[in-house]
């Protein structure tokens, strides 16, 4: 069979997304229950960080801990790949050794061409343009929360950013719509919002696109490598902050997601992330179930 990648959601069917989605729900009872499940018993993960990460890190260690295999965490500073060895050699030299590689970069292209010269299963852990397994967690907490998401309407405050694109994929896989409100100049990529056009909406207005909405989620304004745009970005999204008023728009049921880290009094209120609506915490925890999950779909 030929070696499968996740590096965006449109890399798995929709039935395929949807197993994995039942299946974290399954592994995260069978965890709670204490019941010992090693599936992955002295198979290797390898971990390959260019970016700073809490939660991927943390529930990509843990998963492989729990499921009796290892986790090795490889950034520039300790490996030739900081020294120049090109993408080819290293996606050859390590997909020898292990079993899977999780990659978190900036450019896309990075995992792109790695994937296309290793031997094993790579995993998009978060590039410049997408962060599918966030999305993974996200619909399984929603599902865990008010059942299936298609059908429903998600509203996406904000950057029209890595995020905000998963959304978008996640929006033509799950069948859902999806509505995205960002100021001018910040809007989700061209390609990727053409290729889901009948499931998308954009809007100018946060406030119309929080109308009605089953789910609303937010970022921050400023991603990691934009730093030095902070205080522009402040200026374009003022008024995009999700705050109790905005929330009151959406159905009386929705919930709010963000999928951390978050500014409170930027992006989202702390009355909102800290609130009732919110599932943040939900969402957090589910990073590790839903990868659970994945991992187990993609090495067995």
């Amino acid at each position: 069979m030929p070696v499968r990648h996740f590096l965006t959601l449109l890399d798995l069917s929709a039935s395929e997304l949807q197993s994995i989605i039942d299946r974290a729900i399954a592994l995260k009872a069978m965890h709670k229950a204490g019941e010992i499940y090693e599936p992955l018993k002295n198979r290797v993960l390898g971990m390959v960080f260019e970016k700073s990460s809490t939660r991927t890190r943390v529930s990509f260690e843990t998963a492989m801990a729990h499921f009796g295999g290892h986790a090795i965490f490889l950034s520039p500073r300790d490996t030739q790949l900081g020294r120049g060895e090109t993408i080819e050699d290293s996606a050859r030299v390590l997909s020898g050794m292990l079993d899977a590689v999780m990659i978190r970069t900036f450019e896309h292209e990075k995992i792109e061409q790695f994937a296309q010269y290793s031997s094993v299963p790579v995993i998009n852990a978060l590039t410049d343009l997408y962060h599918p397994c966030q999305l993974l967690a996200d619909v399984q907490t929603y599902v865990e929360h008010r059942g299936s998401i298609q059908g429903k309407t998600v509203a996406w405050i904000g950057d029209g950013n890595n995020m905000c694109h998963s959304y978008i994929n996640a929006a033509r896989q799950f069948d859902f719509k999806l509505k995205i409100a960002c100021p001018e100049g910040y809007d989700p990529d061209t390609v990727v919002v053409n290729n889901a056009r009948e499931h998308i909406e954009i809007f100018r207005s946060p406030q119309q696109a929080a109308q009605q909405a089953d789910l609303v989620v937010t970022d921050v304004w400023t991603s990691m490598g934009q730093e030095e745009e902070q205080a522009k970005r402040e200026a374009a999204f003022a008024g995009f902050i999700v705050t109790t008023e905005m929330m009151s728009l959406a159905n009386d049921d929705a919930l709010f997601m963000h999928c951390l880290p978050a500014h409170r009094g930027e992006e989202v209120s702390a009355d909102v992330i800290d609130g009732p609506q919110s599932v943040a915490w939900d969402e957090a925890e589910n990073r590790l179930h839903a990868q659970k999950a994945l991992l187990e779909f993609l090495l067995t």
